[in-house]
C-alpha cells in the first residue's frame, strides 16, 4: 500500500477522537482526490464508452449498516455518496442514474470524471481492437470492438475468463477504540467489474 497520504489521512481522523467510519471516509476521499494507483477516483479506467464510473462500497463494522454505490456517473467522491446511502436512505445501493440523482439531491456537485488521461486510455484501446477487454464468449470480442451479439446457438459449457491484471480494487478495513470496525471497498476496472466483497464484523 503505497498511497502514504491516504493512510495518514485516516490515521489522523482515528487520532482526532472519531469513528472508523469517519477515518475510511477520510482515508478514501484522499485515495480518490489523489487518483490512487490511476485507477481510484476520477480519471481512471473509462468503459467501452470512454466514460469513466466509480463505485465504492462502506460498511460500519459496529452496526452491520453498509451503503455502496455502482456505476456512479459525474460525481466524484463515491465513497461520500456509499456512506450517504448507508446513513440516509433504507436502501443498501443505488446503481447508474438513481445513483447520480440521489448524490446530486444529496448535494454533491456534478462534474466530468474524465481527464486526458483516461481519454488518451480509451483511444488507445479503441486503437488496439478493443484488446483486452472483459467481455466473454462473444463471437469476435476477442479480436474486435463492440458492440458484440450473442451466437445463434452459444456454447454455455464453455468459458473462457479475462485476465486479470487491473489492480483496480481497495479495501480500507480500520479500527478505532470508539467504534470497533468499519471498512470500504472501491472498484474501478473497465466493464463488466469483476466481483467483490467486504465484511466488517465488531468480533474477534
Amino acid at each position: 500500500w503505497p498511497w502514504v497520504n491516504a493512510t495518514g489521512t485516516a490515521f489522523a481522523t482515528l487520532v482526532q477522537g472519531r469513528t472508523a467510519v469517519d477515518a475510511v471516509e477520510a482515508g478514501c476521499t484522499a485515495c480518490e482526490k489523489l487518483q490512487c494507483d490511476g485507477t481510484v477516483g476520477f480519471g481512471g479506467s473509462p468503459g467501452t464508452d470512454g466514460e469513466v464510473t466509480l463505485d465504492a462500497m462502506i460498511i460500519d463494522g459496529a452496526s452491520t449498516d453498509m451503503g455502496a454505490v455502482g456505476c456512479l456517473r459525474r460525481v466524484k467522491h463515491a465513497i461520500a455518496v456509499a456512506r450517504a446511502v448507508m446513513e440516509h436512505t433504507s436502501q443498501s445501493i443505488l446503481v447508474g442514474e438513481k445513483a447520480t440523482a440521489f448524490a446530486v439531491m444529496a448535494g454533491f456537485p456534478e462534474e466530468p470524471l474524465e481527464t486526458d488521461h483516461s481519454d488518451n486510455l480509451h483511444t488507445t484501446w479503441r486503437e488496439s481492437g478493443c484488446q483486452p477487454n472483459f467481455f466473454r464468449d462473444f463471437p469476435l470480442s476477442n479480436s474486435s470492438c463492440p458492440p458484440y451479439h450473442l451466437p445463434d446457438t452459444p456454447n454455455r459449457n464453455t468459458h473462457t475468463h479475462p485476465p486479470t491484471t487491473h489492480p483496480s480494487t481497495t479495501h480500507s478495513p480500520t479500527i478505532s477504540q470508539t467504534h470497533p470496525l468499519a471498512t470500504h471497498t472501491h472498484t474501478y476496472p473497465p466493464p463488466p467489474p469483476p466481483k467483490n466483497s467486504a465484511h466488517a464484523s465488531p468480533r474477534r
